[in-house]
């Protein structure tokens, strides 16, 4: 901890002497003194790969950008956007969308009923991927009502399904002139859109120049262009961001500086730094199907070893709050009455004598002569996840845990989820419009790593069996008693360590302006975005 923050006075320094040297650089990437800037440029530490809107392997703030869908989701609640209307039959299975009649794509295909339908059909064809959704597993077909109407056609009465609709992925449109052989799982052969973005040019790994749509049906683009500059070391973005060669860092957790180098941004002055409500839930898996951590006594007693305090306030600068359950109480459904598990070593460590591990003469507990010793796995890319299993560690030794760090490559990380080879590793949430019910949903898909540290527990196949009922239980008060039932059931087999909400963060030159959050922590609106001195 105090050798980052030497770390990042250190480069602070450094970019203020570079300021002397920088001017030229500086007036180059503003434009001509008295010009006003038409093109904004973002760094991401990520390229925006394949951004087929059908698949997962594309940045999603650029599958944001090009292609739209049917409604939003927004802070009001789910609005028109595609379809200006909708109507749902009196048993809840049937979505009549009326369209909008003046969209084309920007290769100048009509969107109508005929390109919905073939864009829907094309991501059931591919519904072993999206299985993860449940409105996937809902719907029955779709069908054609006239040239500018359809009717989506569901299983059952399902809830979600506008929000579900809504989301980034997968269920947005694209040009059936981009279909390959009338479908997209196998790759498309061009990304166009309807949105207020044209992807024009894209170097890999790179950069990537979206430019405004100016056949736009709805209100376009602010700015003529914006880069998308792939820099994947944080450092380099810093400096970039003193030279003034880029306008703009926008993101959470890996995707942003951490936050020692956002809060000493944020004290400088120079640059406009922002943080969002309160959006999503960072915990700590603890997998019930491992030896050690496979008995609830010894994962009652984690949650009380923990400080998250400390964390909240010594690792994240306080820019998040402690969590004290796995989803928020603001979230739809999620204000549960709850035990709240605060640090209390003493409490922590009578657990562990009652699981049965004594402490040993190292300071370290001991069973059947085993040594207590857990490991936990994060993403290499993501410091603060580094410095929060550093200050855990030291958390965990006070109650005579042995905790063991293991960093690995983004792919490696994800790997481990879906094998479920853990004994703790981090979970964000999805946030909101995914919480609770898309990511509560996902907990049933096996390649996801909260299904890995459940599956040990007693009473998973009726966990599972409730999830699914709940998505398409009809009566409101009924889907909260079900609610309280899953997420009390959740909280008192003590799978997850809730540590904080995370908040979106970004971080930009003053003559930006129109800056702002999506509900969706995976996009950016760009189009709302100008400069003006």
């Amino acid at each position: 901890m105090k050798c980052n923050k030497i770390v990042v006075m250190i480069l602070v320094l450094a970019l203020s002497f570079s300021m002397v040297g920088c001017n030229t650089a500086t007036t180059q990437a503003s434009g001509d003194i008295g010009e006003e800037k038409t093109q904004l440029v973002y760094a991401s530490t990520k390229d925006i790969r394949d951004i087929n809107p059908h698949t997962y392997s594309g940045e999603m703030a650029a599958q944001n950008m090009v292609f739209e869908s049917l409604v939003i989701n927004t802070d009001e609640g789910v609005k028109p956007w595609l379809a200006e209307n909708w109507e749902i039959s009196e048993d809840g299975k049937t979505y009549t969308f009326k369209l909008r009649e003046d969209v084309k794509f920007t290769d100048g295909e009509v969107f109508n009923a005929a390109a919905a339908k073939m864009n829907i059909d094309a991501v059931m064809n591919n519904f072993e991927r999206h299985a993860w959704l449940e409105l996937v597993n809902q719907i029955d077909h779709v069908d054609i009502i006239d040239d500018f109407t359809i009717d989506l056609v569901l299983k059952n009465a399902y809830y979600p399904t506008l929000s579900e609709l809504a989301l980034t992925r997968p269920f947005r449109f694209i040009s059936p002139n981009s279909f390959i052989d009338g479908n997209t799982k196998e790759g498309v052969n061009g990304y166009i859109g309807t949105g207020p973005w044209v992807l024009s040019e894209h170097k890999e790994n790179q950069y990537a120049i979206f430019t405004a749509n100016e056949s736009y049906w709805g209100e376009k683009a602010k700015l003529n262009a914006v880069k998308w500059q792939v820099m994947p070391d944080h450092q380099t973005i810093l400096l970039a961001l003193e030279k003034g060669e880029i306008d703009l860092l926008f993101g959470a957790d890996g995707d942003m500086v951490d936050l020692d180098s956002f809060k000493a941004l944020e004290d400088r002055g120079k640059y406009v730094t922002v943080m969002s409500e309160p959006i999503a839930s960072r915990a700590i898996l603890l997998n019930s199907n491992k030896e050690i951590t496979g008995d609830i006594k010894v994962r009652e007693a984690l949650q009380y070893a923990i400080d998250k305090e400390g964390i909240a306030e010594g690792i994240l600068n306080g820019s998040e709050s402690v969590a004290d359950t796995v989803l928020s109480p603001t979230v739809a459904y999620c204000n549960v009455d709850l035990e709240k598990r605060s640090y209390d070593i003493d409490k922590a460590s009578k657990l562990l004598d009652a699981a049965g591990w004594t402490l040993g003469n190292d300071g370290y507990r001991y069973k059947d002569g085993a040594k207590m010793e857990i490991t936990i796995y994060y993403n290499s890319d993501n410091s603060q996840e580094r410095m929060i299993s550093e200050y855990m560690q030291d958390n965990l030794k006070n109650a005579g845990v042995n905790l063991k760090i293991v960093g690995e490559e983004k792919q490696a990380f994800l790997d481990r989820q879906k094998t479920g080879d853990f004994d703790l590793q981090y979970s964000l949430s999805w946030g909101i419009p995914y919480d609770p019910q898309s990511y509560v949903s996902s907990w049933r898909i096996p390649a996801h790593g909260d299904y890995q540290a459940q599956v040990g527990l007693e009473k998973k196949a009726w966990l599972d069996e409730m999830i699914g009922n709940v998505m398409i239980e009809t009566d409101e008060n009924t889907r909260q008693e079900m609610y309280n039932e899953i997420l009390t059931y959740i909280h008192d087999a003590s799978v997850y360590i809730p540590l904080t909400y995370s908040r979106t963060k970004a971080v930009y030159e003053p003559s930006l302006r129109g800056v702002g959050f999506n509900t969706s922590q995976y996009e950016i609106p760009f189009e709302n975005m100008y400069f003006q001195q």
